[in-house]
């Protein structure tokens, strides 16, 4: 074993939040095969260990029974907003039409008795819908509703105020539930959804979001990304521009896809806390989206699938647990940040560690711009990003999405790549971009993009510690850089880190 060691004065803060987040599983012994370890502390396991709702109706609560012949949705129409419902004990239904729901008013309290169930028997697409402010859903189990991919059952229409609390939401088809803005979604069971626990999109503001505390776990059980290539439409979590969202103390783990995946104009994320693992995909995806916080989250075995995928296939890009894509700290849009720090985490044996990613010919008019016809938060009017303007500031940079002042600091990577079975494809950094090349318009074409991002926008990897036989990537994937020339000129890289060579 060879040890290479700089100065690293982060390297406390990094080790005392390896102590602590890697205390929040325990192991199962070497000869037990128990799926998924429980973790302990403020990361829990939720699925299984709900918090009950009330075990009799509270004062002023309408009672629902579900033995009798007017449902959930009778109730609700027939009394005033701001109403406390009380589901008794038993499986509640929704009538025999497929658009049979709840439609809540302002204000609506739903109550879930322990055993309380509301089942829309593959029948029914939606169980609460329209846009109803501050409601409360607490101590139910949702399952069994149908709506087509992108919809979801819970706030279907994306109400603000709500919160969401105490649920087993699972084995719907879509997604659980929709978001608006002040939403509140709080030790919840979200799992086995056909497409994804959260579909965190409005048409409208979305602002003010909190994920606190829930177990996302086996979402995407439709595999929408096999059924339509290229989609973007999977995971446990998708935010579709979200301005300020917390994610904290979440267990998310055995998804098909991402764990979490900001895609489009999302901006000022706090991610921290989290027990991220086994997902198919990276445990983090922070793509064409703004200045963010992830900290303090332990990532394990995120990514095996699709990382090995790529290489089975003979691809080089390096495929990664944290996946930023054109996503970037940028000053003029006002958040808690003005930079994507990623600091005081634990990645342990993920397939690959951090990529920087922005694609060249991605920018707003361009055909390769795969979201639709959104442009960055920093151009108005769309047709300005077009010759002859957009090659000369400001729009020669504000018509582009911009991996940008990321700064990777005081975390600890740990691959040991016999124990996950792969060779050195699974042991990555990079900082990347292509040659750009489309459309014949574009003023970001030849190497512009890929000397930018390695050497101009202020990207850093510092004081961090590293096990395993760790390589990096800059530029382009056309090049294999080792420690000793990622800390050199001209890359200047990892600075007081430490790198420890083992496992394999």
């Amino acid at each position: 074993m060879s040890r290479r060691t700089g100065s690293f004065h982060g390297i406390a803060l990094a080790l005392a939040g390896a102590a602590l987040l890697a205390a929040c599983t325990a192991s199962p012994s070497a000869n037990e095969n128990t799926g998924p370890v429980a973790p302990t502390g403020t990361v829990s396991a939720v699925c299984g260990n709900t918090k009950p709702g009330p075990a009799q109706a509270p004062n002023g609560a309408i009672v629902v029974d579900p033995d009798v012949d007017a449902d959930l949705a009778e109730k609700t129409e027939e009394n005033p907003a701001g109403t406390t419902f009380w589901l008794a004990p038993g499986t509640h239904t929704l009538g025999e039409g497929e658009f049979g729901s709840v439609t809540p008013k302002d204000g609506n309290t739903y109550l879930g008795a322990p055993g309380a169930v509301l089942d829309g028997k593959r029948v029914n697409k939606y169980a609460f819908v329209f846009d109803a402010s501050d409601v409360t859903i607490r101590g139910l189990t949702i399952r069994g509703f149908v709506p087509p991919p992108d919809e979801g059952v819970v706030n279907h229409d994306s109400g603000d105020g709500w919160v969401i609390e105490d649920n087993t939401i699972e084995k719907n088809e879509g997604a659980g539930m929709m978001a608006g803005s002040r939403q509140r979604v709080r030790g919840n069971c979200l799992r086995d959804n056909g497409q994804y626990a959260i579909n965190a999109y409005k048409d409208g503001d979305l602002t003010d979001l909190v994920v606190e505390g829930n177990e996302i776990t086996g979402n995407n059980t439709g595999d929408w990304e096999s059924k339509i290539e290229g989609c973007g439409c999977t995971g446990g979590v998708k935010f579709w521009a979200v301005d300020k969202a917390d994610v904290r103390n979440n267990w998310v783990h055995d998804n098909r896809g991402a764990g979490l995946w900001a895609d489009t104009n999302n901006n000022d994320f706090l991610i921290e806390g989290n027990l991220i693992e086994d997902n198919d995909g990276p445990a983090i995806f922070y793509e064409i989206s703004y200045n963010a916080v992830i900290r303090a989250n332990t990532l394990r075995r995120n990514n095996l699938v699709e990382g090995r995928a790529f290489a089975d296939r003979g691809e080089v890009f390096p495929s990664a647990a944290i996946y930023l894509s054109e996503a970037g700290g940028e000053p003029r849009v006002p958040a808690r940040t003005s930079k994507i720090d990623i600091y005081a985490n634990v990645l342990e044996n993920n397939w690959s560690g951090i990529t920087l990613w922005e694609n060249a010919d991605r920018f707003c008019n361009s055909a390769a711009n795969t979201s639709g016809g959104s442009c960055t938060l920093l151009v108005n009017d769309t047709d300005r990003c077009t010759q002859p303007a957009i090659a000369k500031d400001p729009l020669f940079d504000d018509c582009r999405w911009k991996t940008q002042n990321v700064d990777i600091h005081d975390n600890r990577f740990a691959v040991d790549t016999r124990e996950i079975g792969c060779n050195a494809l699974c042991a990555r950094m990079a900082v990347i971009s292509n040659y750009g090349t489309f459309p014949d318009w574009s003023p970001y074409r030849a190497d512009t993009v890929q000397q930018s991002i390695t050497f101009a926008q202020h990207n850093t990897w510092r004081d961090n510690y590293y096990s395993g036989p760790w390589t990096f990537m800059a530029k382009d994937t056309g090049r294999v850089i080792h420690p000793s020339q990622w800390q050199s000129a001209p890359y200047s890289q990892d600075q007081h880190s430490t790198f420890v060579q083992s496992g394999g």
